[in-house]
């Protein structure tokens, strides 16, 4: 018996059913997209650490050695710096990859049919393996500042789903723009790192001018995001819920809005690619 495949009409929704079945497929990318990072390496997946240490003391020398930055209140400035910095490591790099899985998967795309939606889900996969090794470094520093977290780090996975809602809803819609927009995947390197010195990662809301903080919070969600992961584990003070119910809205928006794209879309990505 012979399977036609037939390309999606409109909005389509996530077909979970067929991700689970391609979820060897998934793992498999997943699996590769590791290996392929840090192969020919001398120090392979210690890369994972030293980048956000290295980072992570250049933010600190520019906003607290050079700028003067008072140290954030309940936490020392190099740890409240380190946290911030791997949140929005979590953020770009899922960002990244997912922007970028269509057309550096062009080969595989073309030829080959599997949910497209493995592609930018698999880079996922590998930022959190990423993440979580660079967690267990903060989790070490953590002790050596004698910073214990409270009651507050059950809420620590909602922060990160945040995040990575956020940032794939971004990649997603970048993604579908990408294989018929070139220009998308040269744009992203320049407005990516305006938005590290935009975000929060390296000094606290509460040292911006008063009268710009709530238009910050709402241009900004990632803000309150990165507000809660440290006041997670940290301590430090939350926005007013206002503005976390903000960023949670956005963020729901915002990938719901982005996996319907892709999918309205990914019929064309064979032809067009």
């Amino acid at each position: 018996m012979a399977t036609v495949l037939r390309p999606t009409r409109g909005w389509v929704a996530i077909d979970l059913a067929e991700l689970f079945r391609f979820r060897d497929l998934l793992l498999e990318f997943a699996n590769r997209d590791v290996k392929l990072r840090y192969r020919q390496t001398l120090l392979g997946i210690v890369w994972v650490v030293l980048q956000p240490l290295c980072g992570a003391g250049l933010l600190y020398f520019a906003f607290s050695v050079v700028a003067g930055l008072e140290p954030p209140q309940g936490a020392p400035f190099f740890l409240f710096t380190f946290a911030g910095l791997l949140v929005w490591n979590l953020f770009s790099a899922t960002l990244s990859k997912a922007s970028g899985s269509m057309v550096g998967n062009s080969y595989l795309v073309s030829k080959v049919y599997f949910p497209r939606l493995i592609l930018p889900l698999s880079g996922t996969i590998a930022t959190l393996i990423d993440f979580s090794v660079s967690f267990g470094l903060l989790v070490m520093l953590m002790a050596i500042y004698a910073v214990a977290p409270g009651i507050a780090i059950v809420t620590l996975p909602l922060w990160i789903a945040l995040a990575l809602c956020l940032a794939l809803g971004l990649g997603l819609i970048a993604a579908a723009l990408t294989v018929e927009y070139r220009d998308v995947q040269h744009m992203l390197p320049v407005v990516v790192p305006f938005l590290l010195y935009a975000s929060p990662v390296a000094y606290d809301v509460a040292q911006i001018a008063p009268s710009y903080r709530n238009a910050f919070y709402l241009l900004n969600p990632l803000a309150s995001i990165l507000a809660g992961f440290r006041w997670s584990i940290l301590g430090t003070p939350l926005p007013p819920p206002i503005f976390i119910l903000w960023s949670v809205a956005v963020a729901a928006v915002v990938f719901v809005f982005g996996a319907a794209a892709f999918r309205r879309t990914e019929r064309k990505f064979a032809d067009v690619i």
